[in-house]
């Protein structure tokens, strides 16, 4: 599966993907480009966006992309949080479609 990780992510999240092919928004050069522009450029070249970003599927009409969007919901943008959720993660990597969008809650962050 090939992944790329939202710039708003502590980028060593890419270490829990290790089976995968893996890469950040920075590693791209696509630092500087709004949602729109980059979701066009990664659904050519990745399956899966992972993000914290909970915005992005009411600004963006993400079903129609050629690629799945996992939101995860933690508490700190700090990687133990996303240790914790590792193995949720990594299912919902496996199992996200194109145009599909996964909401990944951390238990610190549930209402």
């Amino acid at each position: 599966m090939r992944i790329l990780i939202d710039e708003c992510i502590d980028p060593r999240v890419k270490k829990l993907f290790l089976d995968h092919e893996v890469k950040t928004v920075h590693d791209m050069g696509w630092d500087q480009l709004a949602d729109g522009p980059l979701l066009l450029l990664a659904q050519d070249r990745f399956d899966v966006l992972v993000t914290i970003d909970r915005g992005l599927e009411f600004q963006q009409n993400l079903k129609k992309l050629r690629l799945g969007v996992i939101v995860v919901m933690v508490p700190k943008n700090q990687l133990i949080y996303y240790e914790s959720l590792a193995a949720e993660l990594r299912a919902a990597v496996e199992k996200a479609r194109p145009g599909q969008v996964v909401h990944i809650m951390g238990e610190r962050t549930a209402n």
